[in-house]
């Protein structure tokens, strides 16, 4: 007797049984939630990792080199993850193992970074010097194993959510959406725990002789985050579900590999991508010094204290609660960010605005860390507490500094996404191409900005000036230079495009 199916039928089965299926609402709320464990140790980093490399011995001038990278990571570790996780043939899934891994490898990383005092301590670093190399060495390696595992995670997350979008642009504005929502939460959740000072009595046995209560304090916080990520990467994992790649679906796979495809794309830009990818990377020459002087900021010129000293990790901790007001405020504005833009007529002119404001505000912390300055001149009591005006005026600070954030987060993306679909060009590659003109003003401020600090005496406010005057820049350059947008190619674009991370 003859089948019931033809070979036709049954390959044409076969074939969308190893297709990505559309995911339910529950499946992409897990896979999504991923974003708020890796973006919990991302604000982490943030805010005390600069100030607690510090206490290490390590010179201001040279804290942010270990910065370095970040950028690398971004531009090497996640285009070939993203490359491999497309082709994956484990019987696991294309993603899972990629996130498997990647959440292995930042435990490792904290285990690391927060633990560096106790082995270079235990390696033979003398405590009471100022300089611990061996502690140094230890964090310096976490620190870059945990970029390259945030790399790791955060590429194949967002690539899931697409997977189980399965094509339907409905499903996949709400994937981006619960992305956003939970990298908002992670960071909330991440800067209050660095701003809690009493966090390490919960795990007593974090402070020990060579780590004092911000170094315990640090390794609590990581270890909270770490719990919150296995818990949810758990959940995710065996919830959702991953169709994995066929050898066979490689046999006409003839596609250039992850960097010949961002190179051939480079080459075959317009003009209005070549004007965005500039005026981008001075923005983003003008973000970086916030990004990584920000609680060292508040510690130092704020409170008026020096790594290690109690006025220092008062700072600090404020700084924390700061970028907490400012993930708030970037959250909700990121709600408002198409509205505005409407108002002021158009994306372009309201990235040029917000420029203005970023400019506005890094120039004012001049003023502040002047007047907190004279307030300790004049009263050495100020001390680690100035007074209500001047934490008012830095809380307000980072609570400014949230709405052209949440601009910069979302309206280069979708010119990029205009100007290159204008040109013919896909969606995932714009946005690839965009990412290369912020990591590559990554590297060069971390690589320049403490020689830098140092060339003017030192401190923080010299990379914030800097900031300040690129920022300027770019806002003229974003309102003058780039090509006015269509209406209807906005409203697109905006749909399609959701708040993005420099990690």
């Amino acid at each position: 007797m003859e089948s019931l199916t033809s070979p036709k039928s049954n390959d044409k089965k076969c074939l969308e049984a190893n297709q990505p299926q559309s995911g339910s609402l529950g499946q992409m709320v897990v896979v999504a939630s991923i974003a708020a464990g890796i973006q919990f140790g991302w604000a982490l980093q943030l805010s005390l990792l600069t100030p607690y490399v510090q206490t290490l011995g390590v010179p201001h001038a040279w804290a942010s080199f270990i910065w370095l990278c970040g950028p690398i990571s971004g531009l090497v570790v996640q285009p070939i993850v993203g490359y491999y996780s497309d082709r994956s043939t484990s019987r696991f899934g294309r993603r899972r193992p990629f996130i498997f891994y990647g959440s292995i490898a930042v435990a490792l990383a904290v285990f690391l970074i927060g633990y560096a005092s106790d082995i270079g301590h235990s390696t033979g670093d003398d405590i009471t010097k100022k300089t611990r190399p061996r502690a140094v060495a230890c964090f310096v390696i976490g620190f870059w194993i945990l970029d390259v595992a945030n790399n790791m995670l955060q590429g194949p997350c967002r690539a899931f959510l697409g997977d189980l979008a399965a094509g339907d642009h409905k499903k996949m504005r709400l994937g981006n959406a619960l992305f956003s929502f939970f990298m908002a939460v992670g960071q909330v959740l991440g800067y209050a725990a660095g701003s809690y000072d009493g966090l390490y009595k919960i795990f007593r046995f974090t402070e020990t002789k060579a780590c004092d209560v911000f170094c315990a304090n640090l390794k609590t916080c990581f270890m909270f985050s770490i719990i919150l990520l296995f818990v949810i990467v758990f959940f995710a994992l065996i919830y959702a579900k991953d169709v994995p790649k066929r050898p066979e679906d490689f046999e006409e796979d003839d596609k250039p590999s992850c960097f010949g495809q961002v190179f051939g794309a480079l080459r075959e830009l317009k003009k209005p991508m070549w004007l965005l990818m500039l005026v981008t990377a001075i923005n983003w020459l003008g973000w970086f010094p916030y990004f990584l002087f920000d609680t060292d900021w508040m510690g130092r010129e704020v409170y008026g204290g020096e790594a290690g000293e109690d006025a220092y990790d008062t700072g600090v901790r404020a700084g924390s609660m700061g970028l907490m007001i400012n993930a708030i405020v970037l959250g909700v504005m990121s709600l408002a960010v198409e509205p505005m833009g409407h108002l002021v007529g158009g994306a372009k002119r309201l990235w040029g605005i917000v420029n203005i404001i970023l400019a506005v505000a890094l120039a004012m912390t001049v003023v502040i860390s002047k007047n907190a300055k004279h307030e300790r001149q004049v009263n050495p009591a100020a001390v680690g507490n100035p007074s209500q005006g001047i934490k008012i005026g830095s809380m307000a600070f980072f609570a400014v500094v949230g709405i052209p954030l949440a601009v910069n987060y979302s309206v280069p993306f979708a010119l990029a996404s205009i100007y290159c679909s204008n040109a013919g060009a896909g969606q995932g590659l714009s946005l690839g191409v965009l990412n290369l003109a912020i990591v590559i003003p990554q590297m060069i401020v971390s690589a320049l900005s403490g020689p830098w600090n140092a060339l003017f005496g030192g401190g923080n406010l010299p990379a914030f000036v800097f900031g300040a005057v690129c920022s300027g820049i770019s806002a003229v350059m974003a309102a003058f230079l780039l090509p006015t947008p269509k209406a209807e190619d906005e409203a697109k674009a905006a749909s399609m495009v959701n708040m993005g991370s420099f990690h």
